[in-house]
């Protein structure tokens, strides 16, 4: 897994995280401004599944396993999706929550996928 995608894929979703949670406190539901930030998130996060599928399809594996690594994958890529849409259905300021915490919660899994892949492996 590329260390530079693993970092922007973080760092986009923790910014998204700050962002939205500033909205949350501020009473103030996602706008359209936070969903094309969402969107910027989301295709990091698929350029990092269409990276990592290459990298195995080229014989790398991660150290801990594919059974552990692949759900880790997709779950990241669909993360802020599902924080999206469920953002949408909830136009208050618990909408902006949702994302915040999406936020957070890719970033979690991004160390997650770093420790699976095993730092320095690829």
């Amino acid at each position: 897994m590329l260390d530079a995608v693993l970092i922007t894929v973080s760092v986009t979703a923790l910014l998204l995280a700050a962002w939205c949670g500033v909205a949350a406190l501020r009473d103030q539901p996602t706008n359209d401004w936070h969903f094309v930030a969402m969107g910027v998130v989301t295709v990091a996060a698929l350029v990092q599944l269409v990276i990592s599928i290459v990298q195995l399809a080229h014989g790398d594996r991660p150290q801990h396993g594919m059974a552990v690594f692949l759900p880790y994958l997709v779950g990241a890529a669909l993360v802020i999706p599902a924080a999206a849409f469920m953002s949408l259905a909830e136009r208050t300021r618990w909408g902006s929550a949702i994302v915040a915490a999406g936020g957070l919660i890719l970033a979690v899994l991004e160390l997650r996928l770093n420790e699976i892949w095993g730092a320095g492996h690829g």
